[in-house]
């Protein structure tokens, strides 16, 4: 069994995610070809640096990153810290030689998602980038249905991500609004969720159009250091957003499909929707995050009259859903979800084989954003140019 060393930078939620992962992994997956040892965590803050110890069983932790990730002793970087980090961290880990998996985006504009591409192809790395959804095992087998043919020719797709998490005007002024540190906004963050799920659903996307709105223009400054969900009170001084908090799409497909999509870290009511309803000649599927362990089915048949929406609950004999608990309908979560990519991604590592979605998935993905960034000012259509064709 092939031993990876892991170092991860940023201790945050998803840094706490993935580590957990590593350490479950072994016990829920026993036919993996690697074992998984949590070698250093760079983290700025002293008590995550002594959690990532104490608690979740480092090796060792630092406040360098940059020596995390030129250890000898680690194969494989988890990029987890904020936006504005991940593209001198994926450059210095390619320079290093090592496995990089980044949470998304990989850069906070596409010209950054380029970059960090460019550095990892030229270095011949494997990537993994955390569009963590594709793995819930209820998409992948609405995945395998539409490659079966079970939908038929695929008509019109739906995509949407509409969040609350900015939905509070006392909600702080933190990096995730500044266009320098956060990158754009919900169509880096949350959209790009969204577009990723089409992508391996329905396939490549080639023409878009649409429009973005920033809701609260205004949030209150940060005194010292800030949680995304920290509220600020009224009298606060108070400092610009500067990416947008609302953004929707029209967009064409390869295939010919149509598409529309729409996403929001404002909205009031829908929690975490990250959804999507895909139509074809022979049927239906939709699915949102908020209620992960369902699949809805329309069976199209015009001989019946039993006709309407069947839903299909999870259950073990789904993708990688037996790992974490036995039956039907018996829910799993979302950190089961990054335990699945995570074991994807060693696995890969360990065997020399491929994984997907990697850095040149996201660069499709940016491809997709530039267009619709473009299509913001010039309301008009714009054509999918792709952007990693000369990285």
């Amino acid at each position: 069994m092939k031993r990876i060393g892991i170092a991860v930078l940023g201790l945050g939620w998803m840094g706490q995610a993935h580590s957990r992962s590593m350490l479950r992994i072994p016990s829920l997956f026993p036919d993996r070809s690697f074992q998984p040892e949590l070698v250093v965590c760079a983290d700025t803050e002293a008590e995550r640096r002594e959690r990532a110890v104490r608690d979740f069983g480092f090796a060792r932790a630092t406040a360098d990153w940059t020596e995390a990730v030129a250890a000898p002793d680690v194969d494989a970087v988890w990029v987890t810290a904020p936006n504005m980090l991940h593209v001198p961290m994926i450059q210095a880990a390619a320079a290093a030689g090592k496995a990089i998996f980044s949470e998304k985006p990989i850069g906070g504009t596409p010209a950054q998602t380029v970059q960090a591409y460019a550095a990892a192809k030229a270095a011949g790395v494997l990537t993994g980038v955390g569009y963590n959804y594709l793995w819930s095992p209820l998409v992948l087998h609405a995945r395998a249905m539409i490659a079966a043919g079970e939908l038929g020719e695929i008509t019109h797709y739906r995509g949407r991500f509409l969040s609350m998490y900015g939905s509070d005007e006392m909600g702080l002024l933190t990096w995730r609004f500044k266009l320098a540190e956060g990158g754009y906004g919900v169509s880096s963050d949350i959209l790009s969720h969204s577009v990723s799920l089409a992508h391996a659903l329905a396939g490549p996307i080639t023409e878009v159009v649409g429009m973005q709105h920033t809701v609260i223009t205004e949030r209150p400054v940060p005194q010292g250091a800030a949680s995304h969900y920290g509220r600020g009170t009224p009298g606060d001084p108070t400092g610009p957003v500067e990416n947008e908090d609302f953004a929707s799409m029209l967009c064409r497909f390869a295939s010919g499909a149509t598409g529309t999509f729409e996403t929001s870290r404002t909205t009031i009511g829908p929690e975490s929707q990250n959804a999507f309803e895909i139509y074809g000649t022979k049927g239906a599927l939709a699915w949102n995050f908020e209620r992960l362990n369902e699949l809805q089915y329309y069976r199209h048949d015009p001989s019946s009259k039993e006709t309407g929406w069947t839903t299909i609950f999870g259950g073990d004999r789904f993708p990688f859903h037996g790992a974490f608990v036995p039956g039907q309908a018996n829910a799993i979560g979302f950190e089961d979800i990054v335990a699945t990519e995570d074991l994807a991604f060693l696995e890969a590592l360990a065997t020399g084989g491929d994984f997907s979605p990697g850095f040149r998935e996201a660069v499709d993905i940016v491809s997709v954003q530039q267009a619709l960034i473009t299509s913001w000012d010039s309301r008009r259509w714009e054509s999918v140019v792709d952007l990693g064709a000369h990285a």
